[in-house]
């Protein structure tokens, strides 16, 4: 998916800006052109030299650099790029790009791609909420760019709240899902299962199978990059969920069953990749079931017959 992909990755000056020599790194090993655009407060963060070293190209940092391979740097930059990325994104580029500013490279190449932008903003959790910055955001991705919710958990003033960068892997999961938009699945809708169902017979214990859910949650992902919208109906996992994924949890064979068949309604596809129960405990205690000497007895029913179950290979 990254191949040969020419990515813009543009670095502002906020403390999040060391995590983008992780995001270089990763994009380059997976095989991408990373050119990275720096704004001059960047360049207080982190080093360009760091940048070039680990991407192997040059980084531009000055609109008025001469000695360059491109003719017209921001027109080239922005011509060639699949995808342009600005992490971290600050209140202040925010506001820069809302506005239409382009008082720095970074800002012109934005303002001259025709290439999706993707937006992970991170800074203090008040000036993420401020009106100001959400209306911001708002017009960006009303004029087609792509908002990355920065995730909750301690900032750089000690503070706990929403601000920080979103993980290297996230934002490549969303990278992949926009460059996604334009392959062969395109526009599908397509529904995928995952995990084994839970079954329980009393308030905190359950029968259920060993699957980990990972071939599901691989197979949505697969989709997703190729450009599908994606349901995964998910049983209890410990897999992080995709990014740019619809998930919606479910619990027993029950759940499952009426999720899928809501979801299906509008697919093009269905993919069960579940292990799905075939029984449950006939009864489910009010409380949990006290320890007995003589062991334990549970009476089990069929959850669902062969074909709700959508096991049927001629489907």
């Amino acid at each position: 998916m990254l191949n040969n992909k020419t990515i813009v990755l543009g670095i502002t000056g906020g403390i999040a800006a060391y995590k983008a020599a992780d995001i270089a790194s990763k994009l380059t090993q997976a095989g991408a052109r990373v050119e990275v655009v720096m704004t001059e407060a960047a360049t207080k963060m982190i080093t360009p030299l760091t940048l070039r070293n680990i991407t192997g190209r040059p980084v531009v940092t000055d609109m008025f650099e001469l000695a360059s391979e491109y003719s017209v740097e921001h027109i080239a930059l922005a011509e060639a790029a699949d995808v342009v990325v600005i992490a971290p994104a600050t209140a202040n580029t925010i506001a820069k790009l809302a506005a239409g500013v382009a008082d720095n490279m970074l800002g012109c190449v934005v303002l001259a791609t025709e290439a999706p932008v993707i937006i992970p903003p991170a800074m203090n959790d008040n000036m993420y909420k401020n009106p100001v910055t959400q209306k911001n955001l708002s017009s960006l991705k009303a004029r087609g760019f792509t908002i990355i919710e920065p995730e909750y958990g301690r900032l750089a003033s000690g503070k706990i709240g929403r601000g920080r960068l979103p993980e290297t892997g996230k934002i490549i999961e969303v990278i992949e899902q926009v460059l996604g938009a334009r392959e062969d699945l395109a526009g599908k809708r397509i529904v995928v299962t995952a995990g084994g169902t839970q079954e329980p017979f009393d308030p905190v214990r359950h029968i259920s199978s060993r699957s980990s859910g990972k071939m599901g949650y691989a197979l949505a992902e697969a989709a997703r990059d190729r450009g599908a919208n994606v349901i995964l109906v998910t049983a209890p996992t410990h897999i992080p969920e995709p990014a740019a994924v619809e998930v919606v949890h479910i619990r027993t064979a029950e759940e499952m069953k009426k999720a899928v068949t809501g979801a299906v309604k509008k697919a093009d596809a269905l993919i069960m990749a579940a292990a799905v129960a075939d029984y449950r405990p006939k009864e489910v205690a009010d409380a949990k079931i006290k320890k007995r000497d003589e062991g334990m007895k549970l009476e089990l029913t069929r959850t669902l017959c062969r074909r709700e179950r959508g096991l049927n290979r001629q489907r």
